[in-house]
């Protein structure tokens, strides 16, 4: 098969899963896992399907497929959702930590469906982290191609040269590594730190802290206050709020599905909404709330 019709007949696969898939594609579609984590399962011998026992993802399955993980059924796969979620520092983005690290699962709140990271935080890093039931959707909102910009409020030590603005802004290369150009502006100067915002476009692993050791400033704060059109506005720390299905349709042409009666959020906030901007109460809200005793 030619590498163009491969990618047509993937293409139709992802417009109908009903004429076929690849089983780690519906296995993330599902909500269990990432894509890749999908690959390990089947490589561990975790996945049949028609009662097979499967040592390779180079399966193709479809909607009468009968799919089982660890001897269990694998679940319908309910429509994509997506989730904001403000990343304490101090919590790595894994499930399960060798080192024992408290992580960002074991902060969530009861009642929230299995979910998985789009993208990672280190440790130390604090902020917006989106989740999602849908592998495959996180695959898609961590693609390069997106183009979506990643902005960042960063506190380093010392005092920021303009120059270093400047450099930033042209791209710089680090032991053969070359780091795309990075808007980036100086918000305060204080004595001995300043607060910087840096926009980017790609993600690479600790790319502002080795760019700004590199410059010779160390950072001590680093908090993510966007991920494309998704604001950390003033969510609070722990706190988790659904975007809008509307927000899915808008920015990545998912459909809506029938609206939920259940609380997904949890923290200071029961709004559901995904810019994280307060939105005021329209006219006809504000006279009933006049006529309340």
């Amino acid at each position: 098969m030619t590498a163009d019709r491969k990618r047509r007949n993937e293409a139709t696969a992802a417009k109908d899963p009903a004429k076929g898939e690849r089983i780690a594609k519906r296995l993330a579609r599902a909500g269990l896992c990432s894509r890749r984590e999908a690959e390990r399962w089947i490589a561990a011998g975790r996945v049949r399907v028609d009662g097979k026992l499967l040592d390779s993802p180079a399966v193709t399955v479809t909607a009468d497929s009968r799919i089982e993980v660890d001897g269990a059924p694998l679940p319908d796969a309910e429509p994509p959702r997506l989730w904001r979620y403000h990343k304490p520092a101090g919590t790595v983005t894994t499930n399960r930590d060798p080192e024992g690290r408290p992580t960002v699962f074991e902060r969530l709140p009861a009642g929230l469906p299995r979910v998985v990271t789009v993208g990672r935080l280190d440790i130390a890093t604090e902020g917006l982290l989106l989740l999602t039931n849908d592998g495959e959707l996180a695959r898609r909102l961590e693609l390069p191609s997106k183009g979506w910009t990643r902005r960042y409020r960063v506190r380093v030590h010392g005092r920021v040269d303009e120059a270093v603005i400047a450099a930033l802004a042209k791209g710089v290369e680090i032991d053969g590594v070359a780091y795309r150009p990075i808007e980036a502006t100086i918000d305060h100067q204080g004595n001995t730190n300043a607060w910087l915002t840096l926009s980017l476009r790609e993600g690479k692993n600790r790319e502002i802290r080795r760019l700004m050791e590199h410059f010779g400033y160390a950072v001590n704060r680093l908090i993510r206050i966007s991920y494309g059109p998704f604001h950390l506005g003033n969510l609070a720390v722990n706190a988790v709020e659904e975007v809008q299905p509307r927000i899915l349709r808008d920015q990545l042409g998912i459909p809506m599905p029938p609206r939920r009666r259940e609380k997904t959020s949890s923290g200071d906030s029961g709004r559901k909404h995904g810019t994280g901007r307060k939105r005021p109460a329209g006219p006809a809200a504000a006279a009933k709330e006049k006529k309340k005793p």
